[in-house]
Order: structure tokens, then sequence, then C-alpha cells
């Protein structure tokens, strides 16, 4: 582990760690304080390869259960110093509000590896700010992901899928290199928060995705209360948010938001966004130059 104080941001203080039970319903939780592993993972066979799921609904409702009501940080102070998820990765974009998430795990384990996808299409102030936290947090484990190289040039040799497809320029760019880079892992915390968009007004702190669980630990935290721990524990911001860029992704799909309007609604330049977030291309679909690549 790291050194902590080699870090100049100042660190989240030490909270004590609780004793965290499962909601009694008479069953046998797939948890266990105590071992700080899933149940019955001391009795798997050495020679039995398992590929089916690592977590399932269950877990996730009963992990919910388990830290309702408790504090963020003491919550990822039992997680991480229990190593009870297992192989666990921090999904990080270094986007406008990424220090707070990388802020608090780094308090308690610098070295939770972050994966951020590099797609060649970043603003140079993301790159620039990724380092600056890298840095400052004292992150000994940041693994950059990039697109395959070959399905790159098949797909997108000019560069410029994301004018007429961004579907399937995030899919080359995003989807499948984190897909790949996350094969490995059990869990993976992210930074979604339930009050940026309509669609995660329900965000719970655990969920499930293809067997591998989800952790929100920000899921509840409001704006107001981002903003008060940037504050008090000095981080610094997002060089492209005091120009006007709440919310910051690849360069060419992320233009300015006006003053009162959705932070998010600044993503995708170009691009007609319908409420269940498909997206439908401005430009004329019958111009050849629009067509699909595949």
């Amino acid at each position: 582990m790291a050194d902590r104080g080699k870090s100049p941001f100042p660190l989240a203080g030490s909270h004590t760690r609780g004793e965290a039970t499962a909601a009694g319903d008479g069953r046998e939780s797939r948890f266990s304080v105590a071992s700080a592993s899933p149940v019955g993972e001391e009795q798997r066979s050495p020679d039995r390869i398992d590929t089916g799921p690592r977590y399932s609904e269950t877990d996730a409702i009963r992990l919910n259960h388990m830290f309702r009501g408790r504090d963020t940080v003491e919550m990822l102070e039992i997680l991480l110093k229990e190593n009870m998820l297992g192989d666990a990765a921090i999904v990080s974009s270094f986007g406008a509000e990424s220090a707070v998430l990388l802020h608090l795990i780094a308090s308690i384990d610098p070295s939770v590896p972050v994966l951020f996808l590099d797609t060649g299409k970043h603003f140079p102030e993301t790159i620039t700010y990724k380092e600056e936290l890298r840095t400052g947090l004292g992150l000994t484990d940041l693994r950059t992901l990039t697109p395959d190289a070959d399905l790159l040039a098949q797909k997108d040799g000019n560069g410029l899928r994301w004018s007429y497809d961004p579907d399937g320029c995030c899919e080359i760019r995003k989807v499948l290199p984190l897909k790949h880079a996350l094969a490995g892992f059990d869990a993976q915390f992210t930074g979604r928060k339930a009050f940026q968009s309509a669609t995660r007004t329900a965000l719970p702190r655990f969920e499930i995705e293809d067997g591998r669980l989800k952790v929100n630990p920000l899921a509840d935290w409001s704006k107001e209360r981002l903003d008060a721990y940037v504050a008090e524990h000095g981080l610094p911001a997002h060089p492209l948010v005091e120009q006007g860029y709440p919310s910051i992704g690849c360069s060419p799909c992320t233009t300015k938001v006006a003053p009162g309007e959705d932070p998010r609604s600044g993503r995708w330049k170009g691009w007609d966004k319908t409420e269940c977030g498909i997206h439908t291309p401005v430009a004329d679909p019958d111009d050849p130059a629009n067509q699909p690549m595949f």
C-alpha cells in the first residue's frame, strides 16, 4: 500500500469500522463479514473451473440491506479492508466529479486499480487532470485502456465515426475495451449518482451487471454534498468546469452548458438525445457520408 503521507490532498479521516450484518430473513447470506469473503468460497476445489457468475441479484439485495443507512466512508472501509468484493477496480473518466470517488477510495487503499478509457478523443485538459489526480492522490495502479488498433483501423479509420454513429464510436472506443478489462474483476466501483438524470433516480449502492457487482458509493450524494467534500479536502477541479463544462466526455461530443440546463445536456453534440438514451442522427441519414460502416 502506498504511503498516505505522500499525498498533497488531505485524505478522508479514519472512521471506526462498524460490524456489518445482513438483514435477518432466515436465509444464509452469501457474504460473511467475519470471513470477509463470500460464504463457502474456501470450499471451492482448486482444480475446478467455475465459469458461472460470481454474484447474483440476491447478493446485491443483501449488500444494499447490509449497508443501508451507513456512512459512505464506513461502507468503503468495510468493503476494502475486509476484502468483501474480491478483485475490484474503479472505473473513472477523470471528468468533472471524478476526484471525489477517487479520493474516498485512495484514502483507504490507493492500490485499488483505476481503469481509464483513453478513447483518443479526450480533451487535452482531461489527460492533464488525470495525471494531476494520479500524483496528488498517490494512485499506484492506474491502467489506461485503449481501443483495439485493428478494429479501430477497420471501423473508424478516419476517426469521424462519432459524427454519424456515436453509439458505434462508443462501442469501439469505450464498451469493448472496458468489457475486456473488466473480465478479470469481480466488482467495479462507479461514480454514478442518482441526481444526474431521470433514469438514475432509484440508483442503488449495489447492482449486478453481467454477473459482476457494480458498486455506486455516491448513489445518494447530492451536488451540494459533492461540492462540500471537494472544498473540505481541497481537491482540484477539472480545468474545463469553470469554462462551462459540468459534464465532460470526449471532445467531439461535449459542449458547454448554459446556466440552469441539465449538466449532461452538453454531451453528444450534434445528436438528438431521446429519453431512453438512444441517439438519433440530426444529419441526413440518406447521405452516403452518414452511412454506418458495419
